[in-house]
């Protein structure tokens, strides 16, 4: 199905080869890769690159916050398309009138700045950049993870929102230059296996090994002529799950056919690679192998194909039980009742967002439950298109009907499901899902209440096949239908009826809509001399994800304002977590009066001079975790941290490099520790980083530190900073991105 080749390849004239007439120096300077990222280079050295991109997007969880920090440091208008979508917390019923106020504050600042607003339930964040932003050989910056559309020949990068500010303000991403893996593909899907199938099965055989880490993939091979382009996107969208930075793939006919229906024919270039490309490493995957698939909680790495599954229900289901009670003592877990009546039923199935509810999955599902029923009892099936304009041509050509009379509701333009504020299942229910994660409550429950679900990852022709068959889980190969194949149509003038198009025409009089949650950042400090911290919370999980640092769904309603968001820091994971952090940041608001707590006093006794050390000594919070950052690129799994007292977090290893560049952006120290090495310390005790600032200023990369623990014991600790880049170093000096920019000004 799939194969993974750890060593370097030439791809000779679209054939992977061993050698070719030239070095792999040269041969990579023929990828895809290496010619969009240098076209966006500005600094001169094409191993350190600095991007400006040609558009930015982001959604109405980040924009505020965004904008926030980019006007604080002095932005006067959107330098490029920014575009401003809402549909992440439109139908949240939470807060009173802040979701709404957000989107008043997103029109306000598009008027302001020159920017594209998005009004709520026109179009999910992706959904609308690939009909309206993407284009062949172009470059997009979104404040979300699953900002890829390598499929029409766009490289496009996930970051958190400092990054974006970066961008307003004119200024760079900085990277090394990065590894580029060839991803050869041949063959073609056989009916029944869609784009999700191939996405995780590819996530499968590379997450774990962290094959791809922060690397480009480049897609290429006859296989991609048998995709259509919502397959090929449906595919592309996933690859943020691998942990790559970014894609891209070969540009053809198909590519052209996209850019020709959404009106915009000369966004298409023709993209290959030269005759001779090199690649750091490659993955080969034959479509024709490829089976559906299912992905179990709590990662879509965690994936069997859907007969493996069913035949081994009982043990995985045991696992997943298991997993499950041992993150979630207060809940009582069971899905092994699953099994029943010669199969295993799901409670409810669900088709959305930037992955799952494209026109050819939505199309493909009503094909195979034309004239049946979702059933009477519980299992429901809930379809959510992402776009208008793609639930017109629904109507139009009859899908949707088709849909609403087996028993499936539609729903508006929405990434409620995908992250928790829409459709959360019962306690103990199993949901079927074409989204993009199965993360451990990204569904929406609650464990701290006793509250649990369990989210399987499927394709979208697969849950309709379960649905077929009233929740009991079915491969859609195992089913008897035709697909119908229909030609889209885009109704831009949908969009022109209804968006703001405000680039290039900022209105500096125009006065930001400011609702009663929208509050400025809190004041933060500069690094000091030496830094003490307290752990409150060490996380022993093999990896550690951000919606588990800050969760999402309805907490993310109150994104607009730092602190009261920050109180829901690590909530589902660690509660106690923000109370520790509180009280560590109340004892360095007396050291920063000029008061002397005794508690910080007697701890700096242990590694020093405790009244001269409590002059120079930075103390706040900490957290550790194995390998933190998989998951979302929002910004406030750091800044959250920040606006508590933290300063630091140390780990082996940052799961991906936009997690580790919120921490850096926010002036929280990115510490970590050799592999192999013990971490045997736990809640309450203190790290003392002496000399921390010096230590960043020149650029050591090796810091000693103290560990005070509970007991008394003072230990020597090792920790490493590695790779600052020297805006970097500043930033950790200055105490975060605004205060960088705040002294530039």
């Amino acid at each position: 199905m799939i194969t993974v080749h750890n060593e370097g390849v030439f791809l000779r004239s679209g054939v992977p080869c061993a050698s070719a007439p030239v070095s792999p120096e040269e041969g990579q300077r023929e990828t895809m890769a290496y010619r969009i990222l240098q076209s966006h280079n500005i600094s001169g050295d094409p191993r350190q690159l600095k991007i400006r991109f040609d558009a930015l997007i982001s959604h109405d969880i980040t924009y505020v916050g965004i904008i926030q920090q980019a006007r604080a440091s002095g932005m006067k208008a959107f330098p490029v398309p920014y575009a401003l979508t809402n549909c992440h917390n439109s139908l949240c019923a939470v807060g009173g009138t802040i979701n709404e106020d957000d989107h008043q504050f997103g029109l306000s600042a598009a008027k302001k700045y020159g920017g594209i607003y998005v009004p709520a339930n026109q179009s999910v964040i992706h959904s609308y950049a690939r009909e309206q932003m993407a284009g062949c050989g172009k470059m997009i910056l979104g404040s979300d993870s699953h900002t890829r559309y390598g499929a029409l020949g766009t490289m496009a990068v996930g970051e958190g929102g400092p990054e974006l500010a970066k961008q307003l303000l004119c200024n760079t991403w900085d990277i090394p230059y990065p590894k580029v893996v060839l991803v050869y593909l041949t063959g073609a899907p056989k009916r029944g296996v869609g784009p999700h199938d191939v996405a995780i099965a590819l996530v499968k055989a590379t997450f774990a090994s962290g094959f791809v880490n922060n690397c480009v993939l480049e897609f290429a091979g006859p296989g991609i002529a048998s995709l259509p382009i919502d397959y090929r996107n449906g595919i592309d969208v996933m690859t943020t799950e691998t942990t790559c930075l970014s894609s891209i793939w070969e540009t053809d006919e198909v590519t052209e056919g996209f850019y020709k229906t959404h009106q915009r024919p000369g966004d298409y270039h023709p993209l290959h690679p030269g005759e001779n490309a090199w690649y750091d490493k490659y993955i080969e995957i034959d479509l024709s192998t490829v089976e559906p698939m299912i992905a179990l909680p709590f990662h879509p790495s965690n994936a069997w194909t859907i007969h493996e599954f069913l035949e081994n229900a009982e043990e995985i289901l045991a696992q997943v039980e298991q997993d499950a009670q041992h993150r979630y003592p207060k809940a009582h877990v069971k899905l092994t009742d699953k099994i029943h009546d010669g199969g295993v039923w799901a409670d409810q199935g669900v088709i959305a967002g930037c992955a799952g509810g494209l026109f050819d999955n939505i199309t493909e599902a009503a094909d195979i439950l034309r004239g049946g029923s979702t059933g009477n009892d519980t299992f429901t099936l809930d379809v959510y298109p992402t776009s208008v304009p793609v639930s017109l041509e629904l109507t139009k050509i009859g899908a949707t009907a088709d849909l609403l009379e087996t028993g499936a509701v539609i729903k508006p333009s929405f990434c409620g499901p995908c992250f928790g504020a829409g459709d959360v299942p019962a306690n103990n229910g199993l949901s079927l899902r074409h989204t993009t994660r199965n993360f451990p409550n990204r569904e929406g429950s609650k464990p701290a209440e006793g509250q649990f679900a369990g989210v399987c990852l499927m394709d979208a022709r697969s849950i309709a096949a379960t649905a077929l068959n009233g929740g009991k889980i079915t491969a859609a190969t195992d089913v008897d239908y035709t697909p119908v194949h229909h030609e889209y149509h885009f109704a831009k003038s949908v969009y022109d009826r209804r968006l703001y198009y405000g680039f290039g025409k900022a209105d500096p009089s125009v006065e930001l809509v400011m609702g009663p949650n929208i509050t400025d950042w809190p004041k933060m400090q500069p690094l000091a001399e030496n830094l003490l911290v307290e752990l409150a919370a060490v996380l022993r999980d093999e990896v550690t994800t951000t919606d588990e640092l800050i969760p999402s769904g309805e907490t993310s309603s109150y994104r607009s304002n730092p602190l009261r968001l920050a109180e829901f820091t690590l909530s589902r994971r660690e509660p106690a977590y923000v109370g520790r952090a509180k009280a560590a940041a109340s004892l360095e608001a007396e050291r920063l009066a000029g008061k002397s707590p005794k508690t910080l006093k007697a701890l700096l006794d242990k590694v020093g001079d405790g009244d001269a050390l409590l002059k120079t000594t930075q103390f706040g919070s900490c957290v550790f975790a194995n390998r933190p950052g998989d998951g979302s690129a929002r910004e406030q799994a750091a800044s959250c941290q920040k606006v508590l007292g933290g300063f630091a977090n140390i780990c082996y290893e940052f799961a991906t490099k936009r997690y580790r560049s919120n921490c850096i952006n926010w002036g929280i120290l990115p510490f970590t520790r050799d592999q192999g090495t013990d971490f045997p310390y736990e809640n309450g005790d203190c790290v003392f980083v002496p000399g921390i600032r010096e230590a960043i200023a020149s650029g050591k990369e090796d810091i000693p530190a103290k560990v005070i623990r509970q007991n008394g014991a003072v230990e020597d600790l090792l920790l490493h900073v590695r790779g600052l880049t020297a805006d970097e170093k500043e930033i950790i000096l200055d105490g975060c991105l605004m205060n960088y920019y705040a002294k530039k000004a």
